[in-house]
């Protein structure tokens, strides 16, 4: 069996880069990613053909490259990219994932203001713009509802059962109406992409684009809303221009319920602890047990 890390280094060896230690970082549908010499993040495409690797490392490669130049906050930029091999690697990024930390609350305001001025700057872009860079995702809140309902069933031994009523009855109702307005976005903004200082919660970088898309405004507030909490999703909205989308916060609290079973089951099939506690610590606020 190849090993990895060795693989790794072959790969920036071919780039002129000597690494002295490889570490795996996680993996997932997307891609596999390493740590290397404390320095560097190198991701490796888990797309099986050869063609479809070197299409995503480009677009990929070209996306972070203009996000960054607009960007208030700091992300990825590659500085090795080898779309025919499949991978790029970057500098890695000060900070820790703010999933995970103590008292998230107590810094919700702080990185709800934060991530609102940069969906601002991302909104401020005409979606022409990004043509051959994101896809429109045009998924519908009814998928979204369907989906949402998929997965309760497999994790609903997890919810406690005080709450699963209230879970039910969400799942049971209709969703809000689609629209037809898309904006550019993360399109995973979860606390686990944004890395901030321990010691004050300031945010100082934003990781994965790999989902970047024109979206419903709303998804991204959602999974604010989901993470931070009301004050962190009222911070977000204030520092964004005046919208006069009224269903805009409906359609976030939407997402962000359907969002939140999404990331149990991923918590739970995947043993990761972290994600599990957040998103039953979502639900408890966002569909609180019936009285």
């Amino acid at each position: 069996m190849t090993d990895p890390g060795a693989t790794v280094t072959g790969l920036l060896a071919g780039q002129g880069y000597r690494a002295e230690s490889v570490r795996p970082l996680g993996s997932g549908l997307d891609h596999t990613a390493f740590e290397v010499d404390g320095a560097l993040v190198v991701r490796v495409s888990a797309r099986a053909h050869p063609a479809e690797r070197a299409l995503e490392v480009d677009r990929e490669t070209r996306l972070l490259h203009r996000i960054a130049a607009i960007s208030p906050l700091p992300v990825p930029t590659p500085l090795y990219a080898d779309p025919a091999g499949g991978w790029l690697a970057y500098r890695k990024l000060p900070g820790a994932p703010f999933l995970g930390l103590p008292e998230p609350a107590a810094w919700a305001t702080t990185v709800g203001t934060a991530l609102g001025r940069l969906l601002a700057v991302l909104r401020g872009q005409p979606p022409e713009a990004w043509a051959g860079l994101v896809e429109n995702d045009d998924v519908p809140p009814h998928a979204w509802l369907r989906e949402a309902r998929e997965t309760y069933a497999a994790v609903a031994a997890s919810v406690p059962p005080s709450q699963r009523g209230a879970v039910e009855a969400f799942l049971g109702a209709a969703p809000p109406p689609a629209t037809t307005r898309r904006v550019l976005s993360h399109n995973d903004l979860g606390i686990e992409h944004v890395l901030v200082d321990p010691a004050t919660g300031e945010v100082i970088g934003v990781i994965d684009w790999s989902d970047a898309a024109l979206v419903d405004p709303a998804c991204d507030l959602g999974l604010i809303l989901r993470d931070l909490g009301p004050d962190g999703l009222d911070a977000a909205l204030a520092a964004l221009p005046p919208d006069d989308d009224d269903e805009l916060r409906t359609r976030a609290t939407f997402y962000a319920r359907c969002s939140a079973l999404e990331d149990l089951a991923y918590g739970v099939g995947t043993g990761r602890g972290a994600y599990v506690r957040n998103s039953l610590a979502a639900l408890a606020r966002l569909l609180p047990p019936r009285q």
